[in-house]
């Protein structure tokens, strides 16, 4: 008898999403682990799982002193933690309903939403208001409510960059919505072009769709571009035109590698142009614990802000939200102390100041030495890593290598992938994971691995790329770069 859960009898939704950042490469790569193969596990920013310390500071606030508060009760708890560390945890453990192990209000703990509002207005120079921000467990939540929120059918279109980071494509899918690309240009390093834009909502209403919302990721994953104040100003000036909601993906805020174009917020830019368009444009951005300097991916801590959405909808949102009861509290806590650090003349300020500078600074390394890496590799270009997490190489595939790709009945890149993974042990994305031009062919790969280890994984990575094409490349009909 066929049963409900069967494969057949799924929801559709379900068959059609796909998630290639936990796909059938980490699937193999989780295989190879077990027979004892070493993994180098590039395929999601998972900083800590690639050997990035905790900061100090939160670990001591939230794991020790919130989550065990009968430590503050010891007389020698000032012997052990920094005076600092201890009344922030007071400070918090107060503004919960019975500690960690309590449920807080669905939308997040109160005091921690004015103190993320409070973040904000020192980012943006506007005020923000702690009514209009949600907590939720990572930005991935976040972004899931909202898209929930928007998409009421298959005609309802949502505009994403391609490439794009598969939570996009997933939940529009899931959500029973419609993706409507947009391509960025990777000539022009990952650039966003207007003309583009027009073109892909034109074809969407040719097609009978909506377009409702459209989404940037800013710095860009997989792609690793940083938006210009010039850029975002065009953007929110399509969105007006458009009547879009746009969606401000900013969770890499703090990851910026070069000094040309630093982070701006679309909020600040938005408020800055002034105007009807600063009062009527709906804008939702997003950001979490789990990138920049912290990396605390696991602690699932992140918000979402509202921009001149209508007080009815923000109770639909806190509605849907309540199902869930609360986001996970200690995540909250965490959040919380990222938005408020701390401050010059605090007992952990300067260490707290050496954590987050040396990881950054690392980074920015990494991010050189992967792009040197990859660009220094027979058939392969990459652009500079501007900021986010990742280097996004293209990888220009020989036609016999093409060729065994269909033969082997896979997507050129995922068996270029899964080539790389069995012979170095690199568990990297294939670009069709997020989206590509046809004919062109990428990986995705964190610039995450330990410094001190990147030289040899890029060693590694030219040994095999110069073999495969040594193999694969046809010297009478395919030249070499």
């Amino acid at each position: 008898m066929s049963k409900p859960l069967d494969y057949e009898n799924l929801n559709e939704n379900v068959k059609k999403c796909q998630y290639a950042v936990r796909g059938e490469l980490y699937l193999r790569a989780s295989e190879l682990q077990k027979e004892g193969k070493k993994i180098i596990f590039t395929n999601v920013g998972n900083p800590h799982a690639l050997g990035q310390k905790p900061l100090t500071f939160p670990r001591q606030v939230v794991i020790a002193l919130c989550q065990a508060p009968f430590l503050l009760d010891d007389p020698n708890v000032g012997l052990v933690f920094p005076a600092d560390t201890i009344a922030r945890a007071k400070h918090y453990l107060s503004l919960t309903s019975g500690g960690l192990g309590a449920y807080s209000d669905s939308r997040g703990i109160p005091g921690i939403r004015k103190e993320v509002a409070e973040f904000i207005e020192r980012r943006d120079g506007y005020p923000s208001d702690p009514e209009l921000i949600f907590l939720t467990d990572g930005a991935s939540k976040g972004v899931m409510q909202i898209l929930n929120a928007i998409i009421r059918s298959d005609r309802d279109g949502i505009l994403v960059p391609v490439p794009q980071y598969p939570l996009y494509s997933a939940t529009i899918s899931l959500l029973g919505g419609s993706l409507v690309p947009y391509y960025l240009e990777e000539t022009a390093n990952w650039g966003l072009d207007i003309v583009n834009l027009r073109q892909s909502v034109a074809q969407a209403r040719s097609q009978g769709k909506t377009v409702r919302a459209m989404v940037i990721i800013n710095p860009g994953n997989p792609t690793g571009q940083c938006l210009s104040e010039a850029n975002l100003k065009e953007v929110l000036k399509f969105c007006y035109e458009n009547n879009l909601v746009l969606l401000g993906d900013e969770v890499y805020q703090q990851n910026i590698y070069q000094d040309e174009r630093p982070f701006i917020s679309a909020r600040k830019v938005l408020m800055d142009m002034g105007g009807p368009i600063s009062k009527e444009l709906q804008l939702v951005s997003f950001h979490t614990v789990s990138k920049g300097y912290w990396g605390e991916c696991g602690q699932r801590g992140g918000y979402f802000e509202m921009t001149n959405v209508s007080p009815k909808t923000v109770e639909e949102i806190y509605k849907v939200a309540s199902i869930s009861l609360s986001p996970n509290v200690p995540g909250q806590i965490f959040l919380g102390l990222m938005v408020s650090p701390p401050k010059p003349g605090d007992i952990s300020y300067e260490r707290f100041v050496r954590e987050s500078k040396g990881v950054l600074e690392s980074l920015r390394r990494r991010a050189q030495i992967m792009t040197d890496g990859f660009n220094s590799c027979r058939n392969v270009v990459c652009n500079f890593t501007e900021g986010a997490m990742y280097s996004f190489p293209q990888i220009r595939l020989p036609p016999k290598a093409i060729e065994a790709a269909k033969k082997a009945g896979k997507v050129p890149d995922v068996f270029y992938c899964l080539k790389l993974l069995e012979a170095t042990g690199i568990s990297t994305v294939p670009g069709s994971g997020f989206g590509q031009k046809d004919g062109v062919f990428h990986l995705r790969t964190t610039i995450l691995p330990a410094e001190e280890d990147m030289p040899a994984i890029m060693a590694s990575f030219k040994k095999f790329n110069d073999d495969f094409m040594e193999q694969y490349e046809d010297y009478r009909g395919y030249s070499r770069m």
